[in-house]
């Protein structure tokens, strides 16, 4: 009788399920903000754990970070409808919301952090600026520099040793920053595509992925844009730490994978449809094929077979574009896709994306374009390529 009555109601949606209350836009939240923390990571290979072959990404990883991380709380205020009452979070703090103490987490991060870290790095360079520069040029730079003339080399063995701090303390800040993202979606029981303890840590290790894979792209398309010569060692060690960083985050997608079908609940056969029809191309074709399979094939070929110069800055190329694509798949997969069926597991719904709206494709893509308009600003008043005179990092 219960069979009969459950075959009656398949694709019954309660009111308050049919409309999906997070769209596009929370999409790309999730997605901007992991690759401000895997650019972050990449720098901190240099400055933290002395891998020199790096180096020459050290300065654009960072101003890629902070173009990324000003953008980053965007989507949110245009979800929200009344951006000005975000301010309210820190006028009233609410410990108990973790979508609350974001705002505090965030302006840790920006300010405390990245901002002050950038600064410290460049500010014998901005220094030098002012000093060189004439005119409305030389009272930004010596507003930038905050009226110092201060270059001598204590005041830069300082600036190095703050620098070295901050970076020390922006490794787990960038963890927490992506990681605490993973714990919101992971901490809703009522949703079983949510609700696992490894979401936060898949969510971390595909920041850190999606992060190095744009800075890699960005790297090479300003040696383009420059006509420079592509540091073909720094690449390859780029590369080399992006397939490390992939194959844990496939593993661990696939460990949750797996963890899913063992435990085969109630609601597994709901998903398992979901998967097979409305997210086969987003997930199946999209995330674990092509922006999966595909880019650590690539990868894993350079690692292991001896490829010329032309051929590794193609397949990177090709393997970097696939792997954003990927992530993005991913995070769309995780938004949208645990939206997409009832609480009651019995229905299904579809998510229609609108074009000229609040929420809809054309404000999605002015986000991801307003990233790269500021990192363009930021490149020409802080130029990534542009060595110190002298160096010296503590030991």
């Amino acid at each position: 009788m219960n069979e009969g009555l459950t075959s009656l109601v398949q694709g019954f949606m309660y009111p308050n399920e049919v409309e999906l209350q997070w769209g596009l836009l929370i999409v790309l939240y999730p997605y901007i903000t992991g690759l401000v923390a895997g650019a972050f990571i990449l720098a901190s290979l240099e400055r933290v754990f002395r891998v020199e072959a790096v180096k020459p990404t050290y300065r654009l990883a960072l101003l890629t970070a902070l173009a990324f991380l000003i953008v980053a709380p965007l989507p949110l205020q245009l979800h929200l409808g009344h951006p000005e009452r975000s301010f309210e979070m820190y006028l009233t703090p609410h410990t108990s919301s973790a979508m609350a103490m974001f705002g505090f987490i965030y302006l840790w991060y920006l300010m405390a952090v990245l901002v002050l870290e950038i600064w410290l790095d460049y500010r014998a360079d901005i220094v030098k600026t002012a000093n060189e520069s004439t005119g409305l040029k030389r009272q930004l730079y010596r507003a930038m520099a905050l009226w110092s003339n201060d270059v001598s080399e204590e005041s830069r063995r300082l600036d190095d040793r703050i620098g070295y701090v901050l970076t020390i303390i922006g490794i787990p800040s960038a963890f927490l920053l992506h990681g605490y993202v993973g714990f919101i979606f992971g901490s809703i029981k009522a949703n079983p595509w949510w609700s696992t303890p490894l979401m936060p840590v898949v969510f971390l290790f595909s920041a850190i992925v999606s992060g190095i894979a744009l800075v890699l792209l960005m790297y090479m398309a300003t040696c383009v844009v420059k006509r420079v010569a592509v540091d073909m060692h720094c690449v390859d060690a780029i590369a080399k730490y992006l397939f490390y960083a992939f194959i844990i985050d496939f593993t661990l997608e696939g460990v949750d994978l797996l963890h899913r079908t063992y435990e085969a609940d109630e609601s597994f056969k709901s998903l398992d449809f979901m998967v097979r029809t409305k997210l086969f191309v987003s997930q199946i074709l999209l995330q674990i094929i092509l922006g999966g399979l595909v880019p650590i094939l690539l990868l894993a070929m350079t690692q292991v077979v001896k490829l010329s110069e032309t051929a590794r800055k193609a397949i990177y190329v090709v393997a970097g574009t696939l792997t954003l694509i990927g992530i993005f798949a991913m995070r769309w997969n995780v938004v949208i896709g645990g939206q997409l069926f009832s609480k009651s597991f019995l229905g299904y719904t579809t998510y229609k994306m609108d074009f000229a709206t609040r929420e809809g494709l054309l404000p999605a893509i002015l986000l991801m374009i307003l990233p790269f308009v500021i990192l363009a600003i930021l490149v020409k008043l802080l130029p990534p390529w542009q060595e110190p005179e002298a160096e010296s990092r503590p030991g």
